[in-house]
């Protein structure tokens, strides 16, 4: 079957897809050109970490994230919600949520405000595929009281944020509004693929409420009545034994129409991957694959990819740092076409993490990335 295709300024996706956490700017340990050679369609940057280095003034003197990057497909930016929740939820020194919007102290010391205006403002002029509301984001086990809380800013943010995005796109032609959007991505070196035929970029809802049914519905309902291009699932998405909170994960996706694209936010583990797709969520992004690969945790496919119908022990890690490596002249993965698995031995890259050699970082996860791109592949056909 034809897998359904999400039309952006730079490019087009094909769903489902994985989109590397690029946070600030960059895919640890990789290039832009090593994203395409291991077939990544698109990544995912945070607006609360680039706002402050290298500055939203040198991103756009730049030319924006495409051109400062030299990434020429899409880039989902990431509202700054879950750094909030991370940072200021966890630890009050750092800042605190507001109606307003967020306040934080990056340092311990300066305060910078990040508004559900600033928010949109940075994202599109920074020449961002995919903009993201501001949300309030909660952990489920936090109390009734504070994810009751977390649905009414996060919709009264949303709104702001939708008429922020339409003020914004609709200002004449000028110094603002969407000429200039469309002239940050006409100064990228290259022109825009011939797949890219959306004229303007998406805005994306996100729907909070925690582990309660009740608080889900409210808020997709809300973020329905705003309107949105699609939406994502807020709130951290694992219990506290880490385990993916599967019914309230389906339950979300059910209360948007399927037509509109979900993006499961921070979702990345592989079988998560597979348990969301199949719920229907369309697009996903998470740091694990990346991290995992650094601390010398390899993803490999126990079966060709292109056969997996994703039973059974289908995939498995591979510890490049145990002994048991340090004379194999196997590749990493027999079944993975990457340049890792096509070049080196597991043999040589042990040897490369124990010496700490950067070539390791690289490396590994050029594999873990093409891992998961062959995954993303696979579901599309069996979609």
């Amino acid at each position: 079957m034809t897998p359904d295709i999400l039309h952006l300024p730079r490019g087009a996706l094909a769903l489902p897809t994985f989109l590397p956490d690029a946070t600030r700017g960059v895919v640890r340990a990789v290039d832009s050109a090593d994203l395409e050679t291991v077939g990544v369609e698109g990544v995912v940057m945070s607006i609360f970490h680039l706002m402050q280095r290298p500055g939203a003034t040198t991103v756009k003197s730049l030319g924006g994230l495409h051109a400062m990057t030299g990434w020429r497909r899409p880039i989902v930016t990431d509202s700054g919600g879950f750094q909030a929740y991370s940072l200021i939820r966890q630890n009050p020194k750092f800042g605190s949520l507001t109606d307003r919007g967020l306040l934080f102290r990056p340092d311990g010391k300066g305060k910078m405000l990040l508004t559900p205006e600033k928010s949109v403002q940075l994202q599109l002029g920074f020449g961002a595929d995919v903009v993201i509301c501001l949300d309030d984001c909660t952990h489920p086990d936090d109390s009734e009281a504070e994810q009751r809380e977390s649905v009414r800013r996060t919709i009264a943010w949303a709104r702001r944020c939708k008429a922020e995005f339409e003020r914004w796109l609709t200002m004449p032609r000028g110094a603002s509004g969407l000429r200039r959007y469309m002239d940050a991505q006409s100064a990228v070196a290259d022109s825009p693929p011939a797949d890219s035929v959306a004229r303007r970029p998406l805005l994306f809802g996100v729907i909070q409420g925690g582990a309660s049914k009740a608080l889900r519905k409210a808020c997709a309902e809300a973020l329905l009545e705003i309107g949105f291009d699609g939406f994502g699932y807020g709130g951290w998405p694992l219990d506290s034994e880490g385990a993916l909170l599967h019914d309230i994960v389906a339950y979300t996706r059910a209360l948007v129409p399927r037509a509109l694209p979900m993006h499961a936010l921070g979702i990345g583990h592989p079988d998560s991957v597979i348990a969301c797709a199949r719920m229907g969520y369309d697009l996903f992004d998470c740091a694990l694959p990346t991290r995992d690969a650094r601390r010398g945790r390899l993803m490999i496919f126990n079966q060709p990819p292109h056969e997996t119908r994703f039973e059974g022990q289908w995939w498995s890690y591979l510890y490049i740092g145990d002994d048991k490596h340090i004379k194999s002249d196997a590749p990493v993965c027999e079944y993975c076409d990457c340049p890792t698995c096509r070049r080196y031995s597991r043999g040589y890259l042990h040897h490369l993490f124990k010496v700490k050699d950067a070539a390791y970082l690289r490396l590994a996860t050029l594999h873990n990335l093409r891992f998961m791109t062959q995954l993303m592949a696979r579901l599309r056909e069996l979609t």
